[in-house]
């Protein structure tokens, strides 16, 4: 499993859980935790488990080591499972020691944290299950929380997917609006040709079709690496794959569920796109009970 630090730095993920403390606790001199202030004895300390309360896979041991650390370096994580374990309800995933009022300061952080991408890795991991036993692979897309994409494409790696593009920047993919406002699919990529060779860019090319016509005319195109298949149906699909015959990747896309993703798979595309890996992914059920020691 790649480890987060292949998707953020680590600057980038401290700055992003910066962000969402002082999201919570504030900025400035009337930031803090006021009610653990207030209620509390400074010098308690406890300890918080961490639990699921519903199945799920887990995703986020980094992320909620690096909110611990920036919120109190005296808390102390001791984890009993890791990243991509299926964890029944009731399982306990950690337990952190420390200053009482540091704990409750950290919890509700935390728990956005691993919630939210422990809730892109269950819903993967029910989508990519289903088509385990296939060479098709599952892909993510750019339908992405604003300011989560990284993470949220490491929870998809988490439960098993596959990595579409990060964003416009690493790969060409020409869909409707820029076909159909330069012209046509051969004016769109001999424009795009110019346009990286000028620039001396080396990016893949995907092309997206929407009949076996456009299927046809992105064939006869070298410089394109990858079909993408929108809104066929299973059958439709099945045909272009025979059609393509290999000489280029290929990718089902558009309104794919659970329910259809297998038929899809058995088509032979080698890839499948589904923006609910993200979303639509509901956040998934832990809790953060702390008791004083």
């Amino acid at each position: 499993m790649k480890p987060i630090r292949d998707y953020l730095t680590e600057p980038e993920l401290a700055a992003h859980i910066q962000r969402s403390l002082d999201e919570d606790l504030g900025r400035g001199p009337t930031s803090g935790d006021h009610s653990s202030a207030a209620s509390l004895d400074p010098e308690f300390q406890g300890i918080a488990t961490l639990r699921a309360k519903e199945s799920l896979v887990f995703a986020g041991c980094e992320v909620a080591e690096q909110v611990l650390h920036a919120v109190d370096p005296l808390l102390r994580i001791n984890w009993a499972h890791r990243d991509g374990e299926h964890l029944e309800p009731g399982t306990a995933v950690a337990h952190v020691e420390g200053p009482l009022p540091s704990l409750l300061r950290a919890e509700r952080t935390l728990l956005n944290y691993v919630q939210r991408l422990s809730g892109v890795a269950t819903i993967t991991q029910s989508y990519s299950a289903l088509i385990a036993d296939l060479p098709c692979k599952l892909l993510d897309t750019r339908k992405t929380t604003p300011g989560w994409r990284a993470l949220e494409k490491w929870a998809v790696h988490v439960g098993g997917g596959s990595n579409h593009r990060i964003g416009l920047y690493d790969m060409v993919m020409l869909k409707d609006n820029h076909i159909d406002l330069a012209g046509g699919i051969t004016q769109a990529v001999r424009r795009t040709e110019r346009y990286l060779a000028d620039r001396g860019l080396d990016l893949a090319i995907e092309v997206e079709c929407r009949s076996l016509a456009d299927v046809e005319e992105s064939l006869g195109l070298e410089s394109v690496t990858r079909i993408m298949l929108d809104n066929f149906t299973p059958d439709l699909c099945r045909t272009a794959v025979e059609r393509i015959a290999g000489r280029k990747e290929t990718e089902a896309s558009g309104g794919i569920t659970r329910e259809t993703l297998r038929a899809y798979a058995e088509t032979g595309v080698t890839f499948i796109s589904v923006g609910a890996l993200t979303h639509s992914a509901p956040a998934v059920d832990l809790n953060f009970k702390a008791r004083l020691l």
